[in-house]
C-alpha cells in the first residue's frame, strides 16, 4: 500500500492519540470528518493499523519487580565474577540470597 502525506498524518495522530476523536483527526489530516474515516478504515483493512493500545505505567501497579535470570560467563575465575559484580548496576540491589542462588548454580 502506497501512503501519502495525509496518511501520514493520520497515523502520526493515531500513534500518539489512540483515543482522538474523529473530529481532531480529521483537523490534524486537513481533511472533513468522513474522508478522514474511510482513509482511517482503509489503513486499518491494509494492516497498517492493527490496533489500538493503552500505555500502562508499571510503576503505578506494583513499584517493585523480581526479576530471575541466569548469566553464564566464558570464564569462571573470581576475578571474571568480580568484573561482572561491577560493570552490573543492577547487582547492587539484588538480594543476598538471590546472589547465593546464583553463586550456587554457577559454581
Amino acid at each position: 500500500m502506497k501512503l501519502d502525506a495525509i496518511d501520514l498524518r493520520i497515523l502520526d495522530a493515531v500513534q500518539r492519540d489512540g483515543r482522538i476523536t474523529k473530529l481532531a483527526l480529521a483537523e490534524k489530516a486537513g481533511l472533513s470528518p468522513t474522508p478522514c474515516w474511510m482513509r482511517l478504515r482503509k489503513l486499518e483493512k491494509a494492516g497498517v493499523i492493527t490496533g489500538y493500545h493503552a500505555r500502562i505505567a508499571p510503576r503505578r501497579i506494583a513499584p517493585v519487580a523480581s526479576v530471575m535470570m541466569e548469566v553464564t560467563l566464558a570464564n569462571h575465575r573470581q576475578a571474571d565474577f568480580e568484573r561482572f559484580e561491577r560493570a552490573s548496576p543492577q547487582s547492587r540491589r539484588s538480594s543476598p540470597a538471590g546472589r547465593s542462588a546464583a553463586a550456587s548454580i554457577i559454581s
